[in-house]
């Protein structure tokens, strides 16, 4: 539990309980602090050491921080805990420091309970409080130190999880955490980014690496910015960044990764993350076959009608099976330069110069194809509905199936780089 959490969820002594009880319990907070430190060390072996310098100082303080408030909660049940609890939580970080175990620290605690306890049973006699006030008191007390152990123990979670080794181990898992489908709750991704160290911004930007050559070495996870979230030696390297990728971060990163090729997602809530990691994803393997240019650097969000158009493969290959089945008797070259006359046809809207010029042919070759095509596809080419799934299976970068018993290219030809045919002007 962290510190906030704790003085979130932290019990309040019972209203009911008579402020005039502080003033009974005040004059004892002394003498009692001395009782519980020489009974920790007396009954704990780990704590036997002599306590002169900081660190028995950081015990002392935190038992009569405890003792304290809680007396002061009797007076006022809307005191501040804030310092204490940061005492405790401190407790906690240097208990793990010191090497001891949980079972030492929480220990420490219940000694606390039991000589408190022992000593309010005596000045209850002494002063003549009633039963129900007693058990009242009782209840409030080891509700409060319960409350105090959780927060030290936070601190000792806390400390163990930026250990080295540990730190990678608790990010990793962070990182998991939060690329969940579906998302994780907000709560458990706050809880453990607290422990690691990670402030957890509202929007976040997944990052898919790449290696550009068979002989890339996995790189260190502090190779890059203390705040990205990093998994570099998985069989899929990604990185978190916090909010949008600037051009400065982006130089930052390609410095620190060299050998990879990044695919960007978009920036995006973080409970939405995990669907901006999937499109970088898909960008990238979309660049692997030749379908997105393979640069350095890829952005999913200059992609998306790529990325939708070929989200679904198998559904793609059966609507360009449908469409395209008139093509099947015809060769590979004859299928290819119908299929770009086509795609042209539509990208210009049916204009000949302009389906001429994106060709690099003469105009008239493009009426001959034309013919060619009215022949093939008849109603169809008049058709708008028909005419928006072809535009849509050209687009998308997928095979025909091989059940179809006929192939198309997989990626349609660019344009021709020397041109066979120039307009008049140009």
């Amino acid at each position: 539990m962290s510190v906030e959490r704790g003085i979130e969820h932290a019990a309040q002594p019972p209203a009911a309980l008579p402020r005039k009880l502080a003033d009974i319990l005040r004059p004892e907070l002394g003498s009692l602090a001395n009782e519980i430190v020489d009974e920790i060390r007396a009954t704990i072996p780990a704590y036997a050491r002599p306590l002169d310098g900081p660190y028995g100082k950081s015990i002392r303080a935190g038992v009569e921080y405890a003792i304290t408030l809680f007396v002061a909660q009797i007076a006022d049940p809307s005191v501040s805990k804030e310092q204490s609890h940061e005492v405790h939580h401190r407790l906690g970080q240097n208990e793990m420091r010191e090497g001891r175990s949980l079972d030492t620290l929480q220990s420490a605690y219940r000694v606390g309970a039991r000589v408190s306890w022992r000593r309010i049973m005596r000045v209850g006699r002494r002063s003549g409080l009633s039963s129900a006030v007693m058990s009242q008191l009782a209840d409030a007390m080891l509700a409060f130190m319960d409350e105090l152990a959780s927060v030290a123990l936070d601190g000792y979670l806390e400390a163990k999880a930026r250990t080295a080794g540990a730190l990678d181990t608790w990010r990793r898992k962070l990182l998991h955490l939060v690329l969940e489908t579906p998302p994780a709750p907000s709560k458990a991704i706050a809880e453990l980014a607290q422990l690691t160290g990670w402030t957890v911004p509202e929007r976040a930007t997944p990052v898919v690496l790449h290696p550009l050559g068979d002989n890339v070495r996995p790189r260190r996870h502090n190779a890059v910015d203390s705040d990205v979230l990093a998994e570099l030696d998985s069989a899929e390297p990604r990185l978190l960044v916090p909010g949008e990728i600037s051009g400065a971060r982006l130089a930052t990163l390609q410095a620190a990764l060299p050998d990879y090729r990044l695919s960007i997602g978009p920036c995006r809530p973080l409970d939405s993350v995990a669907d901006s990691l999937r499109w970088a994803r898909d960008a990238l393997h979309l660049s692997e076959r030749g379908i997105i240019q393979a640069r350095r650097v890829i952005r999913a969000e200059d992609h998306l009608a790529t990325l939708l158009v070929n989200a679904d493969a198998a559904l793609t290959c059966r609507l360009r099976d449908r469409l395209f089945a008139p093509l099947a008797e015809m060769t590979g070259k004859q299928q290819e330069r119908l299929l770009e006359t086509l795609r042209a046809w539509l990208d210009s809207q049916g204009n000949v110069v302009d389906i001429a010029e994106r060709l690099q042919v003469h105009p008239q070759t493009v009426r001959y194809r034309m013919r060619q095509l009215q022949a093939t596809f008849g109603e169809h080419l008049r058709d708008p509905g028909a005419r928006f799934e072809m535009e849509l299976a050209l687009r998308a970068g997928v095979s025909a199936s091989a059940s179809a018993g006929f192939a198309l290219p997989e990626v349609l030809p660019s344009p021709r780089k020397s041109p066979q045919w120039t307009p008049s002007g140009s």
